[in-house]
């Protein structure tokens, strides 16, 4: 009679390992979500920022005899003014992006002749990671038809 030892299971030592490499798979996973969601959040606010400056522009060619130059976002009005149309325009484009931006948010209005640009420049930290990550958004935009070319 012969008197080996067959091994039937698995060792303490292989069950060890395989619990090894499935939480390493596990925690790359999670930090793929997490890297997922913070650059969701990122192109989500920069979504919202287009839609306000589009909205903007918007009103721009609504009222264009109006002047909406604007340095900076702090030369917006304070209050909203029914009564003047580019008040509250511009007051609900400073508002707006506050909500959605926070305090930080800078935003700057060129118009030349017909020819609109609004910058606009937020803070990114979330997505990027850094203290000191900022994004830039310029839109350009012919507010009305300049004289002499064809519609």
């Amino acid at each position: 009679m012969s008197m080996g030892s067959a091994q039937t299971g698995m060792t303490l030592i292989e069950v060890l390992v395989a619990v090894l490499v499935f939480s390493v798979g596990v925690l790359g996973v999670a930090m793929l979500q997490l890297n997922a969601l913070k650059h969701t959040d990122s192109a989500l606010r920069s979504t919202q920022v287009s839609f306000i400056a589009h909205d903007l522009l918007e009103r721009i060619r609504a009222n264009p005899d109006a002047n909406y130059a604007m340095a900076s976002l702090s030369q917006a009005p304070t209050s909203g003014n029914p009564e003047i149309p580019r008040d509250q325009d511009l007051f609900d484009f400073a508002d707006q992006l506050r909500r959605v931006m926070g305090d930080d948010v800078q935003a700057s209005v060129a118009v030349i002749g017909a020819k609109v640009t609004v910058t606009l420049d937020w803070n990114d930290a979330r997505a990027q990671g850094e203290a000191a990550s900022r994004q830039t958004m310029t839109l350009s935009s012919l507010t009305r038809a300049e004289r002499g070319t064809q519609p």
